[in-house]
């Protein structure tokens, strides 16, 4: 009888001792994905950069959409407003605190919409405009070392915690310095629906911006000569910076006085 106890007593202290350790270890991986985030995140001034962005639909055509992107990280609020194509040119996408609105310049009108939604029927989701905070929509799951080309990354798994969120399931490549080199996007279900690679960053003082992004859409396939192929959008960042923006051009005063 004091031989089971023992064992019991045993068992349970070396329960208590990995539970602790799983503990930490998830903790750190936390801490490792709230430092991606903070590297992508600008919460002392704006951002504004202008975007390219070319969709090529599988076996099919190419199209392009340029577009200038203004976002204030500290109070939630974005600007993407359309160059290019000439038919879209005056579009606006707001975004202000949980609110989203459309602008059409043509009829003069808002619309809401949702971060979710594609952008401009691209594999851009309207929540990519946003800042990075998988730190604060997910928990870790678990975590690995693993070499993705040439970097040396931390590959975590994330399990959304909000209902908001675009993608109930994530997944991360982080390298050594912390930026995000990889992501796929899964369903609930484990589905894998988008993959993202950023090949290429740029410097801006002591801050980071991608210079490209690569998104291929798991939801747009086709077999051509028989081989799948997917949707695939790339993204062109140019002439990033970090100079702090009037407070009215995340407004919908701004978006109209431009078009008239």
């Amino acid at each position: 009888m004091k031989l089971s106890k023992f064992i019991l007593f045993i068992v349970c202290f070396l329960s208590l001792i990995l539970s602790g350790a799983a503990s930490q270890d998830l903790h750190e991986i936390q801490s490792i994905v709230a430092k991606a985030d903070e590297m992508l995140t600008y919460l002392d001034t704006d951002f504004t950069a202008l975007y390219r962005i070319e969709t090529q639909t599988p076996g099919g055509g190419i199209s392009i959409t340029r577009a200038t992107v203004s976002r204030r990280d500290r109070t939630n609020q974005f600007l993407v407003l359309i160059l290019e194509p000439v038919s879209d040119k005056g579009k606006g996408y707001l975004k202000i605190g949980d609110n989203l609105w459309l602008y059409d310049p043509v009829g003069k009108t808002f619309m809401f919409s949702n971060a979710t939604e594609r952008f401009q029927n691209t594999s851009i989701r309207n929540s990519d405009f946003d800042r990075s905070n998988y730190s604060v929509n997910y928990k870790p799951i678990k975590a690995e070392k693993v070499i993705l080309g040439k970097y040396n990354c931390t590959l975590v798994e994330l399990q959304a915690i909000k209902s908001n969120v675009t993608f109930p399931k994530v997944k991360l490549w982080i390298d050594e310095t912390f930026l995000i080199r990889k992501v796929e996007d899964y369903s609930l279900s484990g589905q894998l629906l988008r993959t993202t690679a950023v090949p290429s960053y740029q410097k801006i003082g002591n801050r980071w911006v991608p210079a490209s992004i690569i998104i291929l859409d798991h939801l747009k396939s086709k077999n051509v000569q028989g081989k799948v192929e997917y949707e695939k959008t790339t993204i062109t960042i140019t002439q990033p910076s970090l100079e702090k923006l009037p407070d009215y051009v995340y407004s919908k005063e701004y978006l109209e006085k431009i078009n008239k």
